[in-house]
């Protein structure tokens, strides 16, 4: 099909200056998932043929991994898979991405397995993978002119978008729910900007920004995980590029991935076809399996019955950063776990706080609670023989545990309380 105009794509989002000619590096059009019509690249996320979602298409051209290597130890060593400029580390950024691989050997052990990395996103500087998503999107908010930053957020999203809003030099206007962990309200209030509670759950404040987005009051205006969605989707795909590199140029055999949109994990699957495409990794198979708390499990609830639809469900969960009951890509999931001979589980909320204290127990990484669902639907699926404990294995922790203290915070209290004296203290630990 040939490519639309923006101007048809985009009229009803608050259209801005024409941009078909702002640099996008080796991004090519925006592409619909379901009936693969192409548009020119705007801030436009759905597809005016069946209303499918967008997402973007390349002509890479040759990429190599010596010229992947020259980069900068952050997301932009990746710059020739993106839609991003040549030049794009060169600008103010918060240069998220390189985060460590931990060859988790400890709790390898504790679980029997033989091969088990964690994947540990804490170390973004705002300490959530959400610097990834953020970091693309606004470039993309750059090249289209738009002057403030915007976003619905379960947190991490919220705190990711001002801080890089205040470090581009853009205004930030974030949306949140008003029962939010504290840690995250000030993590997302301490950059400036304006933050704004959503009487509701993450489900009502989407909604709301969709409403805004057509409303004057949103015009010039960037939302990242609205109408910027196909290029915020895309920092994502750095993740597996990552792990792929960290482990000498492979792909894992097995991955878990927390899943809230599914935007994360469909993403993951795609950096490491694109990998593979470009052969820069071997062509060998891999299983995705996804993770959900109990308390919102859509997509688990789907899988399990065979169902391809997911039925929105109200979010009761600790694990507040997936709470959403409506995830756009949640069917996508389905097919990527379906596909891959992978699995899409859930945990309970004691499940998790235990995950999460096993996780800090085994490897000194103090996951926040989408962290403990991971390790948790980890921990059940090589109980119940689902994922294969010989098999090489990526376990993701997206965040950082001091974002979410309550979930732990019952039964943290020190181990003794003494007077400063060795008696005192033999016979505290006898």
């Amino acid at each position: 099909m040939a490519l639309a105009t923006t101007e048809n794509t985009t009229a009803s989002l608050g259209r801005v200056e024409d941009t078909r000619n702002q640099h996008f590096g080796p991004a090519v059009a925006l592409s619909c998932r379901e009936c693969g019509a192409r548009y020119d690249l705007g801030p436009s996320f759905a597809c005016i043929e069946c209303f499918g979602p967008l997402e973007i298409a390349y002509d890479f051209g040759r990429v190599t991994r010596e010229q992947i290597a020259e980069g900068p130890a952050n997301i932009w060593r990746y710059r020739s898979l993106l839609p991003v400029p040549a030049d794009v580390a060169a600008k103010p950024n918060m240069e998220p991405g390189w985060t460590r691989l931990v060859n988790a050997g400890n709790l390898a052990r504790e679980l029997g397995m033989r091969s088990l990395h964690v994947k540990d996103d804490s170390g973004n500087p705002t300490h959530s993978f959400k610097d990834r998503v953020v970091a693309i999107a606004v470039e993309a908010a750059r090249n289209f002119g738009f002057h403030t930053l915007s976003c619905s957020s379960t947190g991490n999203l919220a705190g990711a978008a001002a801080a890089a809003a205040a470090r581009a030099g853009l205004d930030a206007c974030v949306f949140i729910p008003a029962d939010l962990e504290q840690a995250k309200v000030v993590m997302a209030s301490v950059y400036g900007g304006r933050l704004i509670g959503i009487e509701g759950t993450y489900d009502d404040v989407n909604r709301f920004c969709s409403e805004l987005i057509g409303d004057e009051l949103g015009e010039k205006w960037g939302f990242v995980n609205v109408n910027l969605r196909p290029y915020y989707a895309e920092g994502s795909k750095t993740l597996a590029y990552e792990i792929a590199e960290q482990l000498g140029w492979r792909v894992p055999d097995q991955i878990v991935v927390p899943v809230a949109s599914g935007s994360q994990l469909t993403k993951i699957d795609k950096g490491f076809k694109e990998l593979i495409e470009l052969g820069l990794v071997e062509d060998r198979p891999y299983k995705i399996f996804a993770a959900q708390a109990e308390g919102c499990s859509p997509v688990s609830t789907a899988y399990k019955a065979g169902h391809d639809v997911i039925r929105p469900v109200k979010p009761d969960t600790i694990a507040k950063s997936l709470a959403i009951g409506n995830p756009a890509d949640g069917p996508y999931v389905l097919d990527i776990a379906r596909r891959t001979g992978g699995a899409v589980e859930d945990v309970t909320d004691p499940e998790i706080v235990d995950a999460i204290r096993l996780l800090a127990r085994t490897e000194g990484i103090f996951a926040e609670t989408a962290g403990g669902v991971t390790v948790g639907v980890l921990r059940k699926l090589v109980a119940a023989g689902r994922l294969d404990p010989e098999a090489e294995t990526v376990v993701l922790n997206t965040g950082d545990g001091l974002k979410t203290l309550d979930a732990v915070a019952a039964e943290a209290r020190p181990t003794a309380v003494i007077r400063p004296s060795l008696d005192a203290f033999r016979a505290a630990i006898a």
